[in-house]
């Protein structure tokens, strides 16, 4: 009988993580990639709403720190994502105002090898990212953007660049209504 019970118990707790994992890739699936951001320099601006006067968003030049990990395409799928991610965090966007350029160095690139399969590891691409002002040069401010996939469903070349389009533009809308942190 306690053989039984000790067989139960190791059915019911496998059965409970098989559906940990199901709930875990569900909610990968309904929210994506994760786009976090880690400011560097604190905004330079002194406003209250220290990007309400940019209105176009222009990306510039990113670079690759890394010698040759960085998939070719990643940074073309990061400003394919862009756009939209600047309307999914209802950033203001127009043909007046000031234009923001947005450019950044790659720092880190994390993909999926077969030690990351095995281990459920972290996908991830880091960019240091400037805001700057077109117009003068001025950097604004200053943070590395990750895109962060964590799941499987979110695991990719794709969801790394959309997670890295998320987390500029997440930080983008935090400084143009000057809020704590915009909502996925």
């Amino acid at each position: 009988m306690r053989t039984l019970t000790l067989v139960m118990i190791a059915i019911s707790l496998a059965a409970l993580s098989g559906c940990g994992t199901a709930i875990s890739e569900g909610a990968g699936k309904a929210f994506g990639p994760e786009g976090v951001v880690v400011p560097i320099h604190p905004s330079t601006l002194s406003t209250a709403e220290p990007l309400r006067e940019y209105s176009r968003f222009e990306l510039g030049t990113f670079t690759n720190d890394i010698a040759g990990q960085l998939p070719a395409d990643l940074l073309g799928q990061f400003r394919a994502h862009f756009p939209e991610m600047l309307a999914k965090y209802k950033v203001a966007t127009g043909t007046g105002g000031k234009t923001l350029l947005i450019r950044g160095v790659v720092l880190n690139y994390e993909g999926s090898g077969s030690l990351a399969v095995i281990t459920s590891a972290v996908e991830e691409v880091v960019v240091r990212t400037e805001l700057v002002d077109k117009e003068s040069g001025r950097v604004l401010a200053t943070a590395n953007c990750i895109g962060r996939s964590t799941t499987r469903v979110n695991r990719g070349i794709d969801k790394k660049a959309e997670g890295l389009a998320k987390a500029v533009a997440k930080w983008i809308a935090k400084l143009q209504h000057f809020q704590e942190e915009p909502e996925d």
